[in-house]
C-alpha cells in the first residue's frame, strides 16, 4: 500500500457490512480504520484524521446524524451517511446537517466506492495547492514543489519537502515517526526512526529563524511531530 494511500474511517455497527466495505476499499488502496460506536469514531477522527467517513444512520450509541452535526463544528471532512431510510425528509436532514451524499441500503460496495474516489477527487481539486503561514513568512507551493522563507526558495530534498508537506496539510496533527517513514518511503521500509528525526533537523536548519525554539515544525515528546504554523 502506498505511503500515500487516504485514510478512510467506517462507522458502523454491522460487521459484514464494515468487513465487505474495508475489504473493496483496501483493494483500491486506501487505508481503513473502523470504528463500531460513536465512542470510537470520534476517537479514530482525533487519531488518524481521516481524508473521507463513511458514517451509519443508526448506531448503537449515538445516530450518524449527532456524529455529523458534532464533526461539522471543527471539520469539513467528507462524509457519505449510510442508511436503510429511504424517506426523502431523512435523506435532506442528513444532507442539511453537512452530509456531502448518502447511499441507502442494500448497496453496491463497487459503488460505494466510485462515490468515495469522486468525493476524493472533487475535494483534492478544490484544496489549496499553496499555503502560507505567519502572514506569508512561510509558503508551502505544493504543484510547484517549492518552499519559501521570507520569499527565498528553500533547498529542500525529496524526502524533506514530503515532510514538510505531509506536516503543513494537517495543522496540529501529531504525525508519530513511524507515520512520517511511511510518507516518505513507503509502507514496506525498514528503516529508521532517527531517518525522520535527521529530515526534521535539516528542515529546521532551512526554514527557522531559531532552532532551538522552532515555529514551524514542533517536537511532541515521546510522540512524534506536528506542524505549529499559523
Amino acid at each position: 500500500m502506498s505511503g500515500n494511500a487516504k485514510h478512510i474511517l467506517i462507522v458502523d455497527d454491522e460487521p459484514k457490512i464494515v468487513d465487505v466495505v474495508k475489504s473493496y476499499l483496501e483493494r483500491n488502496n486506501y487505508k481503513v480504520f473502523v470504528a463500531y460506536n460513536g465512542k470510537e469514531a470520534y476517537e479514530k477522527f482525533e487519531k488518524e484524521t481521516p481524508s473521507l467517513i463513511i458514517l451509519d444512520w443508526m448506531l448503537p450509541d449515538t445516530t450518524g446524524v449527532e456524529i455529523c452535526r458534532t464533526l461539522r463544528q471543527k471539520s469539513d471532512v467528507p462524509i457519505i451517511m449510510l442508511t436503510a431510510k429511504v424517506e426523502e425528509e431523512n435523506i435532506l436532514q442528513g444532507l442539511h446537517i453537512g452530509a456531502d451524499d448518502y447511499v441507502t441500503k442494500p448497496f453496491s460496495p463497487r459503488q460505494l466506492v466510485a462515490r468515495v474516489e469522486a468525493i476524493l477527487r472533487r475535494v483534492e481539486s478544490d484544496s489549496p495547492q499553496i499555503l502560507s503561514f505567519y502572514n506569508g513568512e512561510l509558503v508551502v507551493d505544493f504543484d510547484g514543489r517549492d518552499v519559501k522563507i521570507d520569499g527565498n526558495s528553500v533547498n529542500l530534498t525529496p524526502n524533506e519537502f514530503k515532510v514538510i508537506c505531509a506536516l503543513a496539510r494537517h495543522p496540529q496533527k501529531v504525525f508519530t515517526r513511524e507515520e512520517l517513514i511511511t510518507i516518505i518511503s513507503g509502507a514496506d521500509f525498514d528503516g529508521f526512526d532517527r531517518v525522520i528525526d535527521t529530515n526534521i533537523k535539516n528542515i529546521r536548519q532551512k526554514i527557522e529563524r531559531d532552532t532551538k525554539n522552532p515555529r514551524f515544525i514542533l517536537t511532541v515528546h515521546g510522540v512524534g511531530y506536528k506542524f505549529g504554523g499559523s
